[in-house]
């Protein structure tokens, strides 16, 4: 598969969720296998522009988890073309626009899935930054911003004309939100009328439901709760499409995944070589871990484990247990107790 001139080693990719697929977590899925492209958390174009120090983060990727796509969110065509050129020299392999986000407080600034009632200013949007960088410049949108105004055949037409390179539709309108089922009839529809790449997400919590999906006509799924319950699901997703059974995964393996993540974001900036973290233009590579690092440490794992934990037998004791940790120390003897004495697999 490939997205411009960007080739894919697999068309599954780890979709973008704010506060969830930092550059740790990204970089042990793309270990795993199956993965063909990541998506940072999206960022503010207001904030790329002005440099602010906390937006630059959620930008920052690490030479393992190319290829790379730093989505951005924004509604002004100037100022999205300023942080498309931020992105691009960042060295990001694509820059993705976000139209599919529902929160209110994007949606209320024009950016999101907002975009979507306005087609003709998001096309003007995706056009402006085209003519501003070379790398591919894709969308990911929403089927539409209300249940009945399921307009996204006509927009994913229009940005294909204003020159992307791919589109990303989550089948679920902005009033749904989360709840319901994702529309893949309409992804399938979306599919079948552009020219360039479709790629589709919505409901994929099994690996046998991301094959399934590639069958409506796609080139590839985005996965993003399901790759939070189950960091393996892509590659066995590409185990299943490979004709092999899918891996199996054992308790121990999951405790060790949490115990990699722990030690990355412990570690962040400090024992990487020169040039495999990428940050804004400008940013000093020797930026100091902020003050209250391990209490951000046990923030980040809490958060995870609220999905992590889903499926798992005595999963809700688990969650309180981390949810009641106040230090390092205690998380990883937590998660040391509860999978590494454990024989089961998932």
């Amino acid at each position: 598969m490939k997205i411009g001139s960007i080739e894919l080693a697999s068309p599954y990719v780890v979709a973008p969720m704010a506060g969830m697929t930092d550059t740790a977590f990204r970089r042990l899925v793309k270990r795993h296998g199956g993965c063909g492209l990541v998506v940072t958390e999206m960022v503010s174009s207001e904030g790329l522009v002005r440099g602010i120090d906390r937006t630059l983060e959620y930008a920052e990727y690490t030479e393992e988890e190319r290829p790379v796509s730093i989505q951005i969110f924004g509604g002004d065509p100037p100022k999205m073309a300023a942080a498309a050129r931020i992105v691009q020299d960042m060295g990001a392999d694509i820059v993705d626009i976000n139209m599919g986000c529902p929160v209110p407080k994007i949606a209320k600034h024009n950016a999101g899935c907002s975009l979507m009632r306005e087609p003709d200013h998001a096309a003007r949007v995706v056009e402006a930054m085209v003519d501003a960088v070379t790398i591919p410049v894709t969308v990911k949108m929403r089927a539409g911003w209300k249940d009945n105004e399921r307009n996204a055949p006509v927009l994913a037409k229009m940005v294909q004309e204003a020159g992307a390179s791919a589109v990303t539709i989550h089948g679920r309108t902005a009033e749904q939100s989360y709840s319901g089922w994702a529309d893949w009839e309409l992804v399938r529809q979306v599919a079948g009328d552009l020219k360039i790449p479709v790629l589709g997400s919505g409901d994929c919590v099994e690996p046998e439901q991301i094959v399934e999906r590639m069958n409506t006509g796609v080139s590839g799924v985005l996965v993003g709760r399901g790759v939070l319950r189950n960091p393996w699901i892509l590659a066995q997703a590409a185990d299943i499409a490979a004709g092999r059974a899918p891996r199996t995964v054992t308790m121990a393996e999951r405790g060790l995944f949490l115990l990699d993540y722990i030690d990355l974001l412990l570690d962040e900036r400090e024992h990487e070589q020169q040039g495999f973290r990428h940050l804004a233009p400008g940013v000093p590579q020797t930026s100091a871990p902020a003050s209250g690092h391990e209490r951000w440490v046990i923030n980040k794992l809490r958060a995870l484990c609220a999905w992590y934990s889903k499926g798992l037998d005595s999963g809700s004791h688990l969650r309180i247990s981390v949810n009641s940790a106040e230090n390092v120390a205690q998380l990883r003897h937590i998660i040391d107790s509860f999978f590494m004495t454990a024989q089961a697999t998932v």
